[in-house]
């Protein structure tokens, strides 16, 4: 079983702690990876976007000149969509853009995700993250002290009032739960922060 430094909120190393090959050592499947990514892009958008076709467009139903004779070419109305004010060619309608991943994909695109991170040095583990106060300048300062300063994600057991609105105004940081954590997130960050009561509930909820 691999192991990695665990890191008090100083910084400092006060022992290792034991990372369950299940879930830091699984085979790296990038082709999971991509498809769970895709699929969550793909539920972030609206769907909402709407354009009207040619036979949507209100007017248009007179012919604008005779068929033959004026040496131009044959239209029926000026809705077409090379007149101004005419239809969208192919125009975009509700829809649904959600791509549809079975469990067991996503549950390996996850442990590919996470050993990634792991192998890349990219996973920090810390005894217990726990602020006085909910002030940005703390938070700041503690992932400073873990070289996690650029694009971390902070993964929590459970809600921390005074860490998740402490963390709210870093542009470079973001909290999760182990219940919200998603391969996006995890891939998108340049250091993963896990509370050593996250990481074992990581292992606990992804070692099957």
């Amino acid at each position: 079983m691999a192991k990695t430094a665990l890191y008090n909120m100083e910084g400092a190393t006060i022992g290792e702690v034991e990372m369950s090959d299940a879930i830091f050592a699984a085979p790296i499947n990038e082709s999971a990876m991509h498809l769970v990514v895709r699929s969550y892009l793909a539920a972030q958008r609206q769907g909402t976007q709407s354009a009207l076709t040619r036979g949507e467009v209100r007017g248009g139903g007179r012919k604008i000149y005779r068929q033959k004779g004026t040496g131009n070419a044959r239209h029926h109305g000026n809705r077409a969509p090379q007149f101004k004010h005419g239809g969208v060619v192919f125009a975009p309608k509700p829809r649904d853009y959600v791509v549809n991943v079975n469990k067991k994909v996503r549950r390996l695109a996850f442990r590919s995700a996470m050993t990634a991170k792991f192998n890349a040095g990219e996973i920090i583990v810390v005894d217990s993250l726990t602020l006085k106060e909910a002030k940005t300048k703390l938070m700041a300062e503690t992932l400073k002290k873990l070289s996690a300063e650029k694009k971390a994600l902070v993964v929590l057991p459970e809600r921390d009032e005074n860490v998740v609105r402490a963390t709210a105004n870093l542009a470079q940081a973001k909290t999760t739960y182990v219940n919200t954590l998603n391969v996006y997130d995890i891939l998108n960050a340049g250091k993963v922060v896990l509370t050593k009561a996250a990481k074992e509930s990581v292992e606990e909820v992804y070692a099957e």
